[in-house]
């Protein structure tokens, strides 16, 4: 409210004490001195107003702006009270104003003031912790983020979700931390033919984990394998070398359950066994040659999440180093928990990346070449005594590649500028986008698939070889559409200890508890 005299009126309740023409005091205008007020605990404020019967007006100064004066004053804090000047403070400091508040516990001054400043509080009265700065990210969220880039996020977030987290949830993200068990970590490890691979994750919600570590690296165990039957010594110092990696990480955290396994290279080789008790002895690590069947339902555990409940068949394949694992999945009106207690019929394949390139050739392949590739795979096809799948609708079938081989392809399509899981894994091509993906890597010579960010130079005699067996499985299994999965064994793993051990129910009924 504006003073008629140009000044600014202090206000209470929407009136000035200052326009009061009756007399009468202002309890707010009281003071701490035993219910007097200020003008009777000072008698110069008479003075100063020219008129002991009417309330203190503010001085003016030479060129008549009492407001400005009045202003000024009232920023001095004491010196402006000790002149006799009305300065409005705050409630709280108000001594006759804040003794009646207390005294009526819910005066409508008091609900004024809590209104006024709520957004100051919490709900309940008490101060808020200062927010961190948005652009600040928390320590170990930046090392969360690092370990999804390796990993399959959908796991995390959830089935049907493009582009998700490593949560990895099943498994991404994000996988939300509070739901997580601390004191249980899981780890699984897989050395195949090509990959030294490792996940340490932790549950969350039921049916999810996140990933805490992470580990990947091209040994190429199987180097030279198909030829002599046997592990190389440098293949052999490659893994190990690896395993000792994981072996440290392993070694860094309290982990509940792990499970350690070995595939084709190790099932393959005369020496395989001699090679996995050089690895405890040099290690610590006691890992376990798996079969082919075991291997199959693995991947089938590890990408459930990406089979949505609109499906009714899928086949899933894994391009491994040295072998692919085929499932035929069927899926009635009832579906189980486990997507791989649908597996009605698979296969193994005895050739994998590294084989079939070091048989055929990885580094110059021409057209008649990949052809010849192809012709190779589509015999072993030939003797998997599998009926035909019968689709009903469209939609009720599709293929689902997890290997090296259909990521590359997804990366180069969506050209990524360097690979990125996230936007990888569970992305969906057309039938003729894989055709196209396959013609322009055979159309591009060993230099440039290597240079291309998503191959790089450690599979660049392998891709062609994958796409070769891609393309036998697709004409055995004509498809409109093939679904990418960044994940497999590790994660299978990781689903299947969690669903053992019902870490998931437990987790579930303690959330129960806390809301009770």
């Amino acid at each position: 409210m504006e003073d008629p005299e140009g000044g600014v009126k202090p206000q209470f309740d929407g009136a000035s004490a200052a326009g009061r023409k009756d007399g009468k005091k202002s309890r707010r205008r009281k003071g701490k001195r035993g219910g007097q007020t200020r003008s009777a605990a000072h008698p110069a404020s008479h003075e100063l107003s020219g008129n002991a019967g009417q309330p203190a007006r503010p001085m003016e100064d030479a060129a008549g702006h009492p407001a400005r004066k009045r202003k000024r004053r009232r920023r001095g804090g004491h010196g402006a009270s000790q002149e006799g000047l009305l300065q409005p403070q705050p409630m709280e400091q108000t001594g006759v104003a804040a003794n009646a508040a207390r005294d009526s516990g819910d005066s409508p001054s008091s609900r004024r003031n809590r209104r006024k400043h709520r957004g100051k509080r919490g709900l309940q009265g008490r101060p808020l912790t200062s927010a961190k700065p948005s652009h600040i990210q928390p320590q170990e969220n930046r090392a969360e983020e690092t370990a999804r880039a390796a990993v399959p996020r959908e796991l995390q977030n959830g089935a049907g979700r493009k582009g998700r987290p490593e949560n990895h949830a099943h498994q991404g993200d994000r996988p939300a931390a509070e739901h997580a068990l601390p004191e249980e970590l899981y780890a699984a490890l897989d050395l195949g033919t090509n990959n030294c691979r490792l996940l340490i994750a932790q549950p969350t919600r039921p049916g999810q984990f996140r990933v805490v570590d992470a580990f990947s690296r091209i040994v190429r165990l199987g180097e030279g394998l198909a030829a002599s039957g046997r592990l190389s010594d440098e293949a052999m110092e490659r893994a190990i070398e690896a395993l000792r990696v994981c072996a440290s990480k392993l070694k860094n955290r309290e982990i509940r359950r792990m499970r350690l396994i070995a595939t084709e290279a190790c099932r393959q080789a005369v020496n395989g066994e001699e090679f996995l008790g050089r690895v405890v002895a040099e290690t610590g690590l006691e890992l376990e040659i798996i079969d082919r069947e075991t291997e199959a339902r693995l991947a089938v555990s590890g990408c459930s999440s990406l089979v949505g409940r609109e499906t009714r068949s899928v086949v899933l394949f894994d391009i491994g180093g040295g072998s692919s694992e085929i499932a035929v999945i069927r899926i009635g009106d009832n579906r189980f928990s486990r997507l791989a207690n649908h597996i009605t019929h698979w296969t193994s394949l005895p050739v994998g990346v590294v084989t079939l390139s070091e048989r055929h050739g990885g580094r110059d392949v021409t057209p008649e070449l990949f052809e010849g590739m192809v012709r190779e795979v589509e015999g072993m096809l030939g003797s998997f005594d599998c009926p035909e799948i019968e689709i009903v609708q469209t939609g009720d079938f599709h293929l689902i590649g997890t290997s090296g081989t259909v990521t590359t392809l997804a990366g180069v399509h969506l050209d990524l500028p360097r690979y990125d899981r996230r936007k990888v894994d569970g992305i969906w091509l057309s039938d003729d986008e894989v055709s196209a993906m396959q013609a322009k890597l055979l159309s591009w010579d060993f230099d440039s698939r290597a240079a291309n960010p998503c191959i790089g130079p450690d599979r660049a005699d392998l891709v062609l070889a994958g796409c070769a067996i891609l393309e036998a499985i697709r004409r055995r299994w004509p498809s409109p559409r093939m679904r990418v999965a960044d994940r497999g064994l590790r994660e299978g793993l990781l689903t299947d200890m969690m669903a053992d051990d019902g870490v998931w129910r437990r987790n579930r009924n303690r959330r129960g508890q806390r809301t009770k």
